[in-house]
């Protein structure tokens, strides 16, 4: 039995589950408190779940239901999502601050509470306020619903491995100190593994993952990345990985060396590892793929994969093999492995994607700026301050939640329900840059009625650089039917969607200097947070929202709130 399945057995029985084995309910309970940690010879006290860092472990069925109770013992606002899990008529418990809940500081008890519904695979949880989820975030695993195989041979072992980013300096001064002055942020001093950075870093070499394997396995390793900026390459020297499976969806099985994984995103991957004992180490690494022209942590973590031998070897004497890893800027190998991942479209796991649209979009999104608040010097391009835009509109939270505002008819001065379909100002996106790079700042939401097909075709623009951006959407998969380069034409761009297998997920990049069409059934009630999942992008203001509408039936309208809502 596998360390996960005598999790789950171990968890089932201290929760006193209910006795059905098709969905049970699981608690826990989240203890939001200040702990010392240490890492490159550095300590700091870091906001954290239990005093772990990274986070606990969350671990589920298909069709379960999960009672997390967190309960606030710092200072900080602090809200919690359970990134990539659906909420289907549970949105009060999604979590984006501002968007489904108000965080809880002066309100110290939330119990988050959703049934996990046609969902299985590999997520994750964390802070959705201000940056604290550089440290607040850990993994969510949904296993098949009992008795179900995996659509693959069963792995020997799974072993959870999160990518994040160390800062030695707090980050909350970190994106205050940046909004205010209206510059770029101080990156991270080191990536990280499962918390750890690993040799490569100075001060960091008792700090370093390790994978323990025996020859002749296979593992299905549970791929996160939770950096606040960066997207990543990884690779195992001298192994091969097999990717089969995108943000929680199952994908046609193919092999690679090396991978891309945004922020936000997970891939489920299975490691076969060698026949017999190697006699040799292997580093597994990470670095950044960079597009924009901004300042980034420019460093590799490393851990180390190591084969378990019959006899006692010194592992130290053995040869350590380290992988090669694209160029920094390698956008051919970016764009060539997210063309290769295709949904399994079989009986069992179709590929729903809508065929038939009711309204199509057209979002730009890039960087732009901000004047300069009045007797201020400010760091942003010519004095300005650097913000961020979707449609030329950079989003401010407001004050209260959306979702409460919306359910209780309580809009007014909260939200306008006029969020432009597309750019209200046309140019080259990708071409030279407007002399106007001035944002509009305001609280648009896109309305649908429930059921709406949608079909959003996302580009980047030149304005202050074409960049990569990771965009995340909350309460939906979306299918991801067409990406290029250059400006999308709608007149022959279409032509070549994949509407058969693409791939199903819930962030996707939009390239440097292109674009991403993807198409989503807007079936959930409630009001969805979409945003860049580049942190700095996000507090600049790349982000908006969606409503959508209650349907007619009782199965399709939004519950009403829990009675223990944080209150603003």
């Amino acid at each position: 039995m596998g360390a996960i399945e005598i999790f789950l057995v171990s968890l089932t029985i201290a929760s006193c589950l209910l006795p059905s084995v098709s969905a049970a309910t699981r608690h826990y309970k989240f203890e939001i408190k200040m702990q010392n940690v240490t890492r490159l010879c550095h300590t700091k006290s870091i906001v954290t779940v239990n005093g772990q860092f990274p986070g606990p472990r969350i671990v589920a069925r298909e069709g379960d239901r999960l009672e997390i109770e967190v309960v606030n013992h710092v200072h900080n606002n602090i809200s919690i999502h359970w990134h990539g899990i659906r909420q289907v008529r549970s949105g009060w418990a999604d979590g984006p601050a501002y968007v489904t809940q108000c965080p809880n500081s002066n309100w110290p008890k939330y119990l988050y509470n959703f049934t996990i519904i046609g969902q299985r695979g590999t997520f994750w949880w964390h802070a959705h306020i201000s940056w604290l989820r550089s440290t607040l975030y850990g993994p969510i695993i949904i296993l098949p619903k009992k008795n179900t195989p995996y659509p693959f041979a069963k792995p020997y072992k799974e072993v959870p491995i999160i990518f994040g980013e160390w800062f030695n300096a707090d980050t909350e001064a970190i994106i205050s100190q940046a909004l205010q002055t209206g510059g770029g942020p101080n990156v991270s001093d080191a990536y990280t593994i499962n918390g750890l950075p690993g040799p490569l870093y100075n001060c960091s070499t008792k700090d370093t993952f390790k994978l323990k394997v025996k020859p002749g396995k296979t593992y299905l390793l549970r791929l996160i990345n939770a950096a606040l900026n960066d997207e990543l390459f990884f690779s195992i020297a001298n192994h091969t990985l097999q990717i089969i499976d995108a943000d929680g969806v199952y994908v046609k099985p193919f092999e690679t060396n090396t991978l891309i994984i945004t922020p936000g995103q997970t891939h489920n991957v299975l490691l076969k590892t060698k026949p017999h004992f190697p006699n040799a180490t292997f580093y597994m690494t990470a670095r950044p793929y960079v597009t924009g022209l901004g300042t980034f942590d420019n460093s590799t973590v490393a851990g180390i994969l190591e084969y378990e031998s019959k006899t006692k070897l010194h592992l130290k004497n053995l040869p350590l093999f380290k992988p090669l890893l694209p160029a920094l800027n390698d956008t051919n190998f970016v764009t060539n492995f997210t063309s290769r991942l295709r949904s399994l479209a079989s009986p069992q796991f179709p590929a729903n994607v809508p065929q038939n649209i009711d309204k199509r979009l057209f979002f730009t999104v890039g960087l732009g700026t901000s004047p300069c608040d009045q007797n201020k010097t400010c760091q942003g391009p010519n004095g300005t301050k650097f913000s961020a835009s979707i449609n030329n509109v950079s989003f401010i939270l407001p004050t209260t939640a959306l979702l409460q505002s919306h359910f209780f008819g309580q809009s007014k001065g909260v939200y306008k329900p006029d969020f432009p379909y597309s750019p209200l100002n046309w140019f080259n996106y990708t071409g030279n840059p407007p002399n106007n790079t001035l944002v509009h700042n305001d609280t648009k939401l896109v309305v649908l009625p429930f059921n709406t097909s949608v079909e959003l075709v996302m580009q980047d623009t030149s304005i202050l650089g074409l960049e990569s951006h990771p965009l995340h959407l909350h309460g939906f998969n979306f299918f991801v039917v067409g990406q290029g380069f250059g400006n999308f034409d709608p007149n022959k761009d279409p032509s070549n969607f994949n509407l058969v297998d693409p791939i199903e997920r819930n962030t996707v990049g939009v390239p440097s200097g292109g674009w991403v069409a993807i198409r989503f059934l807007a079936d959930n009630p409630g009001v969805w947070f979409m945003h860049c999942h580049l942190e700095v992008h996000t507090s600049w203001g790349l982000k908006m929202a969606w409503l959508v509408q209650n349907g007619k039936l009782p199965n399709q309208k939004l519950p009403p709130p829990p009675m223990d809502l944080p209150k603003c």
